[in-house]
């Protein structure tokens, strides 16, 4: 078992997250992403088990994640460990109550969401609370989804409430007008993309903590761009999207340095995020990640990427192995 740093605070709260949180809807979809039906579940738990095991103790999940398949799996490992050894995240937003994932913000949708989770969770409580991909109702979240999570949160129910999302235009709005603690974005900032810098300096000026997800760009980075039908966003990848991924790898390349560590280091070294939130579906992806983060990176490569146009300037840049 690798020593990961100490963990870090989340936002101005009490609650501290550790660098690598477990990201589980990996768990409720087929193998490697593909068609058919989802993982074994032995197979999921005992990946659960695996990163236990090896210090990871963030877990994160969403009613949305295989309409409820991802947190029950979870929750069957969750409920053989002691609750105050490890930090879980979920989310409300998407109501499966009846069978079927329909979008509710209301207060009610939030309170019954929150009910469903704790039971196929077997706990009594989330650390974290995210709205999630509230892409066309962030008026609504303003005026009638935030103040219930402030009310879980004054009540000690949750720790910390944030937002889950696939983009940072709507979290920015969020982080303008409410006082969200975190945000989970997804695929915007990575070796790959750097759209969300602005957000991301936001919310380090504010003090509110960044989860960064998606950081492979749906496993581009992970696998590189010679992978069978590669994917950008869990789409079939464009040829922009996949040359931009070769350049990037022919510089790791000329340095001896996997594709995969540079993707993994990078968004860390933006001071918001306190831990990136990786999707496994086995062992060996959980041992990959942990083993990307001790290796050493040439400072070298930062100033090739940005030299050929492939990083954005202002991002800031792993100094050091993690």
């Amino acid at each position: 078992m690798i020593t990961l740093p100490p963990a870090q605070p989340v936002g101005k709260t009490t609650l501290k997250v550790p660098l690598v949180g477990f990201g589980t809807a990996p768990l409720a979809i087929p193998p490697g992403w593909g068609d058919g039906e989802p993982i074994p579940e032995q197979q999921a738990l005992q990946a659960l088990q695996f990163a236990f095991n090896n210090g990871i103790r963030f877990f994160d999940s969403a009613p949305a994640y295989g309409k409820g398949v991802a947190e029950t799996r979870t929750g069957k490992f969750l409920g053989q460990i002691p609750r105050e050894q490890v930090v879980i995240s979920t989310k409300i937003g998407v109501d499966i109550s009846q069978g079927n994932a329909r979008k509710d913000y209301s207060r009610d949708g939030v309170l019954r969401c929150l009910e469903g989770s704790l039971k196929r969770l077997q706990v009594d409580y989330v650390d974290i609370l995210h709205v999630h991909d509230p892409d066309d109702y962030a008026g609504q979240v303003l005026n009638e989804t935030f103040p219930v999570l402030a009310e879980l949160r004054a009540q000690g129910i949750v720790k910390a409430i944030g937002a889950g999302m696939n983009q940072w235009r709507v979290p920015m709005e969020f982080a303008q007008h409410a006082d969200f603690d975190c945000f989970l974005i997804a695929g915007r900032y990575t070796a790959l993309e750097q759209g969300a810098l602005q957000f991301f300096d936001l919310c380090d000026q504010k003090g509110i903590t960044i989860f960064a997800a998606g950081i492979y760009n749906s496993g581009l980075l992970a696998k590189g761009a010679a992978t069978t039908k590669p994917t950008y966003n869990y789409a079939p990848a464009p040829a922009e999207i996949i040359a931009r991924v070769k350049a990037i790898e022919a510089i790791c390349g000329e340095f001896d340095v996997p594709l995969h560590t540079v993707a993994t280091q990078f968004p860390l070294a933006h001071p918001a995020v306190k831990a990136v939130i990786v999707g496994f579906q086995a062992n060996s992806e959980v041992q990959a990640c942990l083993d990307a983060l001790q290796q050493t990176i040439p400072p070298v490569i930062w100033d090739r990427l940005r030299e050929a146009g492939l990083l954005d300037l202002a991002a800031p840049v792993p100094v050091s192995k993690i």
